[in-house]
């Protein structure tokens, strides 16, 4: 998929602007699903990925193809992100839930092996508390948890996309299942 990626951009690069169509069809659930783990609303979700896509398109001069695009465009989201959460009001919290759904949220859209409605509204009021603890984190261990934990990259790709040594992201995300740990442990 990466020698795809790459053809493409060497197409944007040559002034084939469409190209990059191809490009955001690759990658665009996945940018989405990731800010909206790191944001936790839909409609920001949303914004911030778009922002995430206009952003690599403007600079992908800057782009090094001899590297992973996808690393650098999960670094251009997840910065963004961040940028959004620090400029929140500390008192406006989100809610994972989908307006107009009464109640239901992304988690419901998830396939799994059939479960009774009970499992199922049980299993989704877990999700929520634990999406709504993620949100609770600090934003420099929240970073870490999702990239690892939902987005599922390696050590390496989330040292690259946060910019830290392997080390340093290793005691946050130790540090943040810590925490996550603490709150959840009523449960």
């Amino acid at each position: 998929m990466e020698e795809f990626v790459k053809s493409r951009i060497k197409q944007v690069l040559k002034g084939d602007h469409n190209a990059f169509g191809e490009i955001v069809e690759v990658y665009k659930d996945r940018i989405y699903q990731l800010c909206y783990r790191m944001l936790g609303n839909a409609h920001e979700a949303e914004d911030t990925s778009q922002e995430a896509f206009i952003r690599a398109y403007v600079n992908i001069d800057r782009f090094n193809i001899n590297r992973k695009f996808s690393t650098w465009l999960y670094r251009i989201a997840t910065n963004l992100c961040i940028d959004r959460i620090r400029k929140k009001k500390p008192d406006y919290f989100l809610d994972a839930e989908v307006k107009g759904t009464d109640g239901l949220n992304l988690y419901s859209q998830v396939q799994s092996k059939e479960m009774t409605p009970d499992e199922k509204v049980a299993k989704m009021e877990l999700q929520e508390l634990i999406q709504m603890e993620i949100l609770n984190l600090p934003e420099k261990y929240r970073s870490a948890i999702v990239l690892k934990y939902i987005e599922e990259l390696s050590l390496k790709e989330i040292s690259e996309v946060l910019d830290l040594p392997i080390g340093t992201v290793k005691t946050r995300i130790h540090r943040g299942r810590e925490v996550l740990r603490k709150q959840l442990r009523n449960i």
